[in-house]
């Protein structure tokens, strides 16, 4: 029979995931766009900031995971984090040109010592948002929900990516992007929200039994990494495989995404096409989740794998208004419908007990090898770009449809996964 999850939870579970997910796409979409109008970043400087954050979202979740099973706590890792992400955001209000140029010289411009110091402080941004949300949120996730339940929490955690790029964009609407004032207002409303968000935590996330780790701190870091632990779960290390892969391709185009429909598209109006398409998108992922309980991860990754390569294509193609609608819609739908699906799985086949250390396997596969590997991917696509010079006599690349053909490729070395094998754990 299925668990029943109580109103408790899925409150915690809606707001937690939301708010995390508000907070990743302001730095996974819009950082890029904020050094790129403001400083004037070129694809090396985007792609440097992704894997600097990736590498410091990997050593951050191995560390504070891990901790986390040793205390045997969720919620103060979750509460703590989430108010000190939110005060690291709020501090980006500081990194104006107006501000910097005070303490540039003549060797360092403004805009150089801006794009150093947006890395830097993204990284610390970075360490806060995943001790809260990739460490502790996803160790209680998988602490409170069991396999009969686990694909339709998956599911609403893994449309909360969709709903805060709708919050976002729509919040971004009332904002000109290409003034600093604006970038100040947004870092202060968002870093506000995630803090408060931290404090009502102590009120509405239950506590789930977790015993304390006996194995000694430093020798439990690498418990997900060990080959003892493979061998013993070979159904996991082949998901987080596949999940690698999955990941790679998003992030050869995600980077670029906003800077593409707006400069290369040159839809000024993207975020009132995009509205529906996120809005359709959230609705199939939800469902999805429920799809994964039924039907299982062949059926269900297969399919929503399948749908991401068909907006692949569609957005590789066109360059109008509906078409790249529908392109984005496919994409959108089959990218979170496919997080669902593998984080479904791999909470499925975590061992009971090792959620939070092996969340740092998770985050390895999910951010640190995609994220170091799919941007610079994607800076070599786009190394021979066209460039745009600016009004202040400065350049910016323009980003190419050549990002899908890119991530199309990659994806499907997926596709063998999906077929069923008697020699295979998973699929």
């Amino acid at each position: 029979m299925k668990t029943k999850l109580g109103g408790r939870f899925w409150l915690a579970l809606t707001i937690f995931s939301l708010m995390g997910q508000v907070a990743w796409v302001v730095e996974n979409m819009y950082f890029n766009v904020f050094i790129y109008k403001m400083f004037h970043a070129s694809a090396a400087d985007i792609s440097n900031m992704v894997m600097a954050s990736a590498i410091t979202a990997t050593l951050t979740t191995i560390l504070m995971g891990t901790l986390s099973d040793k205390i045997g706590k969720r919620k103060l890792f979750i509460c703590v984090g989430y108010i000190l992400w939110g005060l690291s955001i709020f501090s980006f209000i500081f990194l104006r040109e107006d501000i910097l140029s005070k303490s540039a010289s003549m060797m360092v411009s403004a805009a150089t010592l801006g794009v150093s110091l947006t890395i830097i402080l993204d990284c610390v941004m970075t360490f806060f948002g995943s001790t809260a949300n990739d460490a502790a949120f996803n160790a209680w996730l998988t602490d409170s929900t069991d396999p009969t339940n686990r694909g339709a929490a998956e599911g609403i955690n893994a449309m909360m990516p969709l709903v805060s790029i709708l919050v976002v964009f729509g919040g971004f609407m009332f904002f000109d992007l290409e003034k600093a004032s604006s970038w100040s207002a947004i870092f202060a409303i968002i870093g506000t929200v995630v803090t408060v968000v931290g404090i009502l935590g102590f009120f509405i996330i239950k506590e789930p039994p977790v015993e304390k780790m006996a194995d000694p701190y430093w020798e439990s870091i690498l418990y997900g990494f060990r080959p003892k632990t493979m061998k013993g779960n070979p159904t996991l290390y082949l998901a987080l495989l596949a999940f690698i892969i999955f990941n790679i391709s998003i992030q050869i185009f995600m980077p670029y995404l906003i800077i593409y429909y707006e400069v290369s598209l040159q839809m000024t109006n993207y975020v009132l096409i995009m509205a529906p398409a996120i809005i359709l998108a959230s609705v199939v992922t939800a469902l999805w989740g429920r799809v994964y309980d039924k039907k299982g991860f062949t059926y269900s990754g297969l399919i929503a794998v399948l749908g991401l390569m068909v907006g692949y294509v569609i957005l590789f193609f066109t360059k109008t208004t509906v078409p790249v609608f529908v392109g984005s819609l496919f994409m959108m739908s089959g990218y979170l419908a496919g997080m669902a699906v593998f984080g479904a799985v791999i909470r499925d086949h975590t061992p009971v007990g090792k959620a939070g250390r092996l969340q740092g396997v998770r985050i390895f596969s999910q951010v640190l090898i995609p994220g170091v590997v799919g941007p610079a991917i994607g800076k070599k696509v786009l190394e021979n770009a066209e460039v745009m010079v600016n009004n202040d006599g400065t350049t910016s690349f323009i980003p190419n449809e050549n990002i899908f053909l890119a991530a199309l490729i990659a994806i499907i070395l997926v596709l063998p996964f999906f077929i069923k094998k008697k020699s295979s754990a998973v699929l």
